[in-house]
C-alpha cells in the first residue's frame, strides 16, 4: 500500500481551508480509505516526517509559509446505517472524512435524533470529534459510541466513548499523534428531528456570516456569556487589521475580507483578546487551531 501512495508537492493550502489563508504544503496526499491512511502514517514514521490530518480545514489557521511536512487530506467518507439491539435506537458507522453537516441532515430526515446540531457545522466527522464541536447545547461526544483511531505507529484502535475524556471544545485526540478514521454513533427515534434540524440551519443563516471566508467561531465561550457578545460589547464589530476583520454579523467570526495573511489574522486575534481583557478582565481562549510551519528539511 505504501508504494502506491501518490504524494503531491507544494500544494497551496489556501484551497483547502475555509479561511483561504496559508502558504504551501511541502507534501500533500488525499486519503480515501483506512488502509491508505495507515500506509501514509507508516510512510511518515519510516522517514521521520511530520504530518497533520486535514478535513474541511474549517477550524484552522495555516502559517503564511505553509506546512513543511505532509498534509493528509482525510476523504474517508463511507456511511453505513444499522439497527441496534434497542428497537427505538439506530446506530451508524461513518468515515472520518464524511461531511458532519450532511450527516446531521441525513439522520434528521430519517427521524433520528442526536445530530441535528451538526447541520451547518463546516467540518468532517473526524474534525468534529477532534474538536468536540458543538452547537445549540449539544456536543459531538454526546451521541458518539466509539472512535476508530490510527496511532503514530499505524496501529488501529477502536476506542469506546465511555473511556474517552471529552470536555468543552476538547478531546483526548488533541494530545495524540495519529488519525481519526471512523466512528460509530447511537441515535434515537425522534419525530421532531427534521424540524429541529431545519430551525438550526435557518438560525445559522440569519446570525452567521456564511458567505464570508472564516474559520467559524474563533474564541471559546467563557462561562455565563458568549465570546461574540463580549466582543460586540467592546465595540469591536467591523474592527480590522489589513483585510482581516471582525464580522459585523457575528463578532466571534473573524473574516478574511479579501486576501488577508496569516500574520494579519493572528494580529487581529491577539488585538481582540487584548481589548476584551482590558475592558472586561476576561481572557478569551482560542478555539481555532494555529498550524505552525515547522522546521523539517528532509525529503519525502
Amino acid at each position: 500500500m505504501e508504494s502506491l501512495l501518490q504524494f503531491q508537492e507544494n500544494v497551496d493550502l489556501k484551497n483547502y481551508c475555509t479561511y483561504g489563508i496559508g502558504g504551501l504544503a511541502r507534501y500533500f496526499i488525499e486519503i480515501s480509505s483506512i488502509e491508505e491512511m495507515q500506509g501514509a502514517i507508516l510512510h511518515c514514521k519510516k522517514r521521520n516526517i511530520p504530518f497533520m490530518v486535514l478535513g474541511k480545514g474549517s477550524n484552522c489557521l495555516f502559517d503564511d509559509k505553509g506546512y513543511n511536512g505532509v498534509v493528509l487530506l482525510n476523504k474517508i467518507d463511507f456511511l453505513r446505517f444499522g439497527a441496534s439491539s434497542d428497537e427505538i435506537a439506530s446506530s451508524l458507522y461513518v468515515g472520518a472524512g464524511y461531511s458532519f453537516s450532511l450527516l446531521g441532515m441525513q439522520t434528521a430526515k430519517r427521524g433520528l435524533g442526536g445530530l441535528e446540531f451538526a447541520s451547518g457545522i463546516p467540518a468532517t466527522v473526524g474534525g468534529a470529534i477532534w474538536m468536540n464541536a458543538g452547537a445549540n447545547g449539544n456536543e459531538t461526544c454526546n451521541p458518539l459510541d466509539s472512535v476508530d483511531f490510527l496511532d503514530a505507529d499505524g496501529i488501529l484502535h477502536r476506542l469506546k466513548r465511555i473511556d474517552l475524556p471529552f470536555s468543552y471544545r476538547s478531546s483526548p485526540f488533541q494530545k495524540q499523534k495519529g488519525a481519526i478514521v471512523a466512528a460509530t454513533f447511537s441515535l434515537t427515534q425522534k419525530k421532531e428531528a427534521r424540524q429541529e434540524q431545519l430551525e438550526i440551519v435557518n438560525k445559522r443563516i440569519k446570525t452567521q456570516p456564511l458567505s464570508e471566508k472564516s474559520a467559524g467561531c474563533v474564541f471559546m465561550n467563557p462561562p455565563q456569556i458568549s465570546a461574540g457578545a463580549l466582543i460586540d460589547q467592546c465595540g469591536l464589530k467591523g474592527f480590522s487589521i489589513g483585510t482581516a476583520a471582525v464580522s459585523t454579523v457575528h463578532a466571534n467570526f473573524l473574516i478574511n475580507k479579501k486576501d488577508a495573511s496569516a500574520t494579519e489574522m493572528r494580529t487581529l486575534i491577539n488585538e481582540v483578546k487584548r481589548q476584551v481583557f482590558l475592558r472586561t478582565g476576561i481572557d478569551l481562549k482560542d478555539e481555532i487551531r494555529h498550524i505552525a510551519y515547522s522546521d523539517y528539511n528532509e525529503g519525502v
